[in-house]
């Protein structure tokens, strides 16, 4: 057997090690100040005289790693106070470890832990996302909250960091969870909690307490608190389309950050700032307006098409005000619905986070459309309100429609007489124009007339594309085939995923994308039989023979991720439609008749308004100008 030796490298490298050794411990040597600390705290020990052995292998560097029951002896007192200051205190309490406080009612269940001082949980307890799980705003750290300041001894705390001291209390019926950052029994920076019983708002108090002398009033105190949405939702490109954070301004405007990407702002006078994921909220209400605050928003969705468990990433920075060198800020958390009638009744204006359009659109969704479908639904099944709500639309419109479809009439009977009018001037342009208006004016025909009633639709239609995908009661209410009429139908799952498309069908947009080609057929063919074709325009007739095709694909591919209860109203409306223009064509208007009005109303002098008068006045000087030009020519 080969005898070991020591040759000279491992001889070099044993008093190498030895030495660095002997290096580390003389470091690690307490200075003449430390010793007189700790032969100070010596002395004023009143109990057992005999300390614990320091471990050689204890770290200061977190607050977590002096956070025990075991007694610190007097080095690593003086170690701790050097990193924390005045707030060390708090780090030797039996209450500094990973620990938690759990406050509940009816709807809410909150978890705070002593590490920060806020809420690390949030559950809804009464509502289940796609997946029958359990609704978690916030949880498995995707939410934080720091409070950032300078003490009077140049260091900079941060609260997220440090350990909190719980105390449950009571104030009447309400529980109160008081967290608290000790320099000693009387001296704290605290976070207190206030919950209600069934209620989805909660109290939220950040204040001081003898920490004047502490707090460097000298130094911006800055509250931060960011979250990451989780998904809820069976479509993620849906969800995040109405996932947003949005903020009201001290003069009742509301704002949004950008939608599909990166955005940031910094505002001032900002009265609350919501986290929404389309159907639940995370709503900071403070009692007085926050006078800046830095928001960011981060789309955390990089592929529509991969299944991902975030949405978006939420920030928000604001700086708190000392009061006689003494922090005390009020304010409100909200964790719940995206509710109208929920956030309503907290009077701070909350329901504006929700999108129902901006100007005459959100008026239309909160005036008209969100009481008539509550009033719908309390009656009816949601599919079944979904539909009595579309025929009371479109008879409401009806007039509207005969309108623009007696128009249209109009404009066919006028056809051949403005084909004649383009042949015999298919020279002279202004001339042609001129004639044209004048025979419009004597029949009491427009061709914009038949785009007005169009116009005065559109408001209708966008608020009801608006109320739709924000209505919080279509959220897991079902009909027919449908599970779920604020998310897609499936009647089929593909094997693969079509782009734009997704990996599914829905038999909805399919049923919408059937009827609006049926209504585009019937009333792109009478815009076309009414309809002259003019000398250097488009030719509208292709344009609109491609809108018959176009319209019903965009139907059937976009709004196959979209609400199903969406989708439904889309092809009740286009059905019924149907139905009134055949009612009106076969019983309610007489081409005839129609013919009959016009010829009489081109016999009899036809008054000129201002306007008409101001246009034939113009009109006339352009074509007199424009003969003198041709006779200066020759």
């Amino acid at each position: 057997m080969e005898e070991k030796k020591l040759d000279i490298n491992s001889i070099i490298g044993f008093v190498l090690i030895f030495l660095i050794l002997i290096w580390m411990l003389y470091q690690n040597q307490p200075t003449p100040e430390e010793l007189e600390a700790q032969e100070k705290a010596r002395e004023e020990q009143v109990e057992e005289p005999e300390v614990q052995e320091a471990k050689t292998d204890t770290k200061l560097t977190e607050p977590q790693d002096y956070a025990t029951d075991v007694e610190l002896d007097s080095v690593q007192q003086v170690q701790l106070q050097s990193q924390l200051g005045a707030f060390a205190y708090s780090a030797t309490l039996p209450s500094a470890k990973e620990d938690q406080t759990v406050l509940e009612n009816e709807v809410l269940r909150l978890t705070i832990d002593n590490k920060g001082g806020f809420i690390s949980e949030v559950k809804l307890k009464e509502f289940v996302n796609h997946d029958s799980v359990p609704i978690f705003i916030v949880k498995e750290n995707n939410n934080s909250f720091n409070i950032n300041f300078g003490t009077s001894d140049n260091r900079i705390m941060n609260t997220q960091d440090l350990f909190f001291d719980p105390q449950l209390s009571k104030n009447g019926e309400n529980q109160v969870l008081s967290m608290r950052l000790k320099v000693s029994d009387d001296r704290y920076l605290e976070y207190r909690y206030e919950m209600s019983a069934d209620d989805y708002m909660l109290g939220f108090t950040v204040r001081s307490q003898g920490l004047n002398n502490v707090i460097n009033s000298s130094r911006e105190i800055q509250m931060d608190w960011a979250l990451k949405g989780y998904r809820h939702a069976k479509s993620i490109s849906y969800e995040n389309r109405y996932t947003r954070l949005t903020y009201m301004h001290d003069d009742g405007k509301v704002s949004k950050l950008a939608q599909m990407s990166d955005d940031d702002e910094i505002e001032e006078g900002v009265e609350w700032i919501s986290f929404r994921q389309h159907f639940f909220s995370s709503i900071l209400v403070p009692d007085q307006k926050f006078s800046t605050a830095e928001l960011k928003s981060f789309d955390l969705v990089e592929d529509e098409d991969i299944d991902t468990l975030y949405t978006k990433n939420y920030s928000a920075r604001m700086p708190l005000a000392l009061s006689g060198g003494e922090l005390n800020s009020n304010m409100k958390m909200y964790y719940g619905p995206t509710d109208h009638r929920v956030l309503k009744k907290y009077e701070k204006k909350l329901e504006e986070s929700i999108p129902f359009g901006w100007g005459i659109f959100g008026w239309i969704n909160k005036s008209v459309f969100i009481p008539l479908f509550a009033f719908l639904s309390s009656i009816f099944p949601y599919g079944i309100a979904i539909i009595i709500m579309t025929i009371v639309v479109r008879l409401v419109l009806s007039p509207v429609l005969y309108k623009s479809y007696l128009s249209q009439a109009k404009m066919k009977i006028l056809k051949p007489e403005i084909t004649e009018i383009n042949e015999k001037y298919k020279d002279n342009a202004l001339k042609r124009q001129q004639e044209t208006m004048a025979l419009y004016s004597k029949a009491g025909a427009s061709p914009m007339s038949g785009c007005l009633p169009a116009l005065l639709q559109l408001p209708v239609f966008y608020a009801l594309f608006m109320f739709f995908p924000t209505a919080f009661d279509l959220r897991q209410k079902s009909f027919l085939w449908a599970e779920d009429l604020s998310s897609y139908d499936t009647i089929a799952e593909l094997p693969f995923r079509i782009p734009f498309y997704g990996d599914h069908v829905s038999l909805f947009p399919i049923l919408a994308a059937v009827a609006i080609f049926f209504y585009m057929k019937m009333t792109t063919g009478q815009q076309m039989t009414a309809q002259p074709t003019q000398e250097g325009m488009p030719d509208m007739g292709k344009m609109m023979k491609y809108m018959i095709y176009f319209s019903p694909l965009l139907m059937l591919v976009f709004f196959n991720n979209y609400a199903s209860g969406l989708s439904l109203y889309y092809f009740i409306s286009n059905l019924i439609t149907i139905g009134i223009m055949l009612v009106i064509k076969r019983y309610i208007l007489d081409e005839d008749k129609i013919h009959a009005t016009i010829q009489e109303k081109k016999k009899r002098p036809r008054k000129q308004n201002k306007f008409q008068k101001r246009m034939q006045d113009m009109m006339a000087q352009a074509e007199q100008q424009r003969e003198m030009q041709k006779k200066g020519k020759k």
